[in-house]
């Protein structure tokens, strides 16, 4: 049998499996909708609860271990509760992916359809031109305007896992799950031409945390100062706003991949979803970002990623030299809006 996709469906295939593998389970039940498997006037967050039932123990495994045919087998009863429908084209899918995992198990008991094909997944959404996958992006990578950086180093490893050209011993394979190897992926794959779109997203999650570290540092000098005076003066309005708070966490975040690299412990806590920052923490982010920032810019913490650069094909290396350009162009176009914007109000 043979059959053709449309654009709109093979788009909303890879949103599915995006959301699905991320238990964006809302999200996965409007995807049903589009996929025509689900009527337009279907109560979507009634499905969106089934659905966190039926998937999140498979998805819990680990992308690697998802198995194609658990998942359909799964998701029979909630399919008959909801009245789902199966289109003709689903149907080739499903039976196609049944039969293709069912062939490769009988000479890899470990094989997973899914997990074979999510570094495609992975390279299309983060490549891909259509503002339909770059919208889809958009919204993995934020959640209530926080930057999940954790979620783009995942995708951008899981698009290298089976084109890389580099081989990985067992004891480099472990290594490799740490962000600084995962980071020069990032520069292998944020400075090509593929990777404009997400150059750009860090680019400008870039600008708004050193905005963001900018203002902390005024603000922290200003009451310092203020503090020893033998006058007692009134503290100026506050600087540092809610949006600042979580600008210096994303900053933070993206300096840790930098140097270090994210703990085990951090890496636990971004998993469980702890992206926002309480109030109280604004102290604790000022003072870790400053620190990163510095052991950023000593040579021991740079050498390595400039030798990454210096390794890479010579577009690549002058995309990299345009970065502080753009990075210091965007931070100038911040300050000269938000103080247009105070003159104005």
């Amino acid at each position: 049998m043979m059959g053709e996709f449309k654009q709109d469906l093979r788009d909303g295939l890879i949103e599915a499996c995006l959301h699905l593998v991320n238990r964006e389970f809302d999200a996965l039940a409007g995807d049903f909708v589009t996929l025509g498997l689900l009527p337009p006037t279907a109560q979507t967050s009634d499905v969106a609860q089934a659905l966190t039932g039926v998937f999140q123990n498979a998805v819990t495994k680990g992308i690697r271990n998802i198995s194609f045919g658990d998942l359909s087998g799964n998701l029979g009863r909630t399919m008959y509760k909801f009245k789902f429908q199966i289109p003709s084209y689903f149907s080739l899918v499903i039976r196609s992916l049944a039969v293709l995992e069912g062939v490769a198990l009988s000479s890899d008991p470990n094989y997973k359809v899914l997990g074979s094909s999510y570094p495609w997944i992975a390279r299309k959404v983060l490549t891909d031109s259509s503002p339909q996958l770059r919208s889809t992006l958009q919204a993995l990578l934020y959640k209530d305007g926080t930057f999940r950086i954790d979620r783009l180093e995942s995708l951008i490893t899981e698009s290298l896992r089976s084109t890389t050209n580099e081989t990985l011993s067992g004891r480099e394979e472990k290594a490799d799950k740490q962000s600084r190897l995962a980071m020069k992926r990032i520069l292998k794959f944020t400075l090509s031409e593929q990777g404009d779109f997400v150059r750009d997203i860090l680019l400008e999650e870039l600008a708004k945390g050193m905005d963001a570290l900018n203002r902390a540092t005024f603000e922290k000098a200003a009451s310092g100062v203020i503090s020893r005076l033998p006058i007692t003066f009134s503290l100026p309005p506050r600087l540092v706003e809610d949006e600042d708070i979580k600008n210096l966490e994303t900053l933070r975040r993206l300096m840790l991949v930098l140097s270090d690299g994210l703990t085990k412990e951090q890496n636990q806590g971004l998993e469980k979803g702890n992206y926002l920052l309480r109030e109280v923490d604004i102290q604790m982010t000022w003072n870790d970002a400053v620190v990163v920032l510095q052991k950023l810019g000593s040579s021991k913490e740079f050498l390595p990623m400039l030798s990454v650069i210096l390794e890479l094909p010579a577009s690549a290396q002058q995309q990299s030299f345009r970065l502080p350009v753009d990075l210091t162009g965007r931070l100038a176009s911040r300050i000269i809006a938000r103080t247009i914007r105070r003159l104005v109000l």
